[in-house]
């Protein structure tokens, strides 16, 4: 009976820490600050406390021959064959606190780096993106 009772408060508190990273603001469909492409920002598949970002919608889904553009600058060549659209650009980012998120990585498939980085809902409803390099940090403002 006790088993079964931790095993239904579990499945609350899973169900509400859920519902909570659901309505939080950094989640959601944002466009990139050039317009270029919009993200997806969910809780992970492989972790939902942790929040990542794929890439569902771009302006320029084509390359120049009208095939679907290629991650051509990905460090790993065994990446440089995957297409862009669907791309998972953010990953593993953790709470930090009302609609903030840290501790995560940024993919730049325009250079092929990666740099961590930290996301912030802002008071006018755009989220500050930002991508850092030691303690030098580069900020976007993504819109819905």
């Amino acid at each position: 009976m006790k088993l079964a009772h931790l095993a239904s408060a579990a499945a609350l508190c899973l169900l509400t820490a859920t519902a909570a990273q659901a309505a939080d603001p950094v989640m959601g469909d944002w466009l990139t600050q050039g317009g270029s492409a919009k993200v997806r920002v969910a809780p992970c598949a492989a972790d939902a406390g942790k929040a990542c970002g794929t890439i569902v919608w771009m302006k320029n889904p084509k390359d120049k021959a009208g095939g679907p553009q290629k991650d051509a600058n990905n460090p790993d060549p065994a990446q440089r064959a995957r297409t862009v659209l669907g791309l998972q650009l953010i990953r593993d980012f953790k709470p930090a606190g009302p609609g903030r998120w840290a501790g995560g990585k940024i993919y730049d498939p325009g250079s092929g780096k990666t740099y961590g980085s930290k996301l912030s809902a802002m008071p006018n409803g755009a989220l500050k993106v930002e991508g850092c390099i030691g303690p030098i940090c580069q900020a976007q403002t993504w819109t819905r």
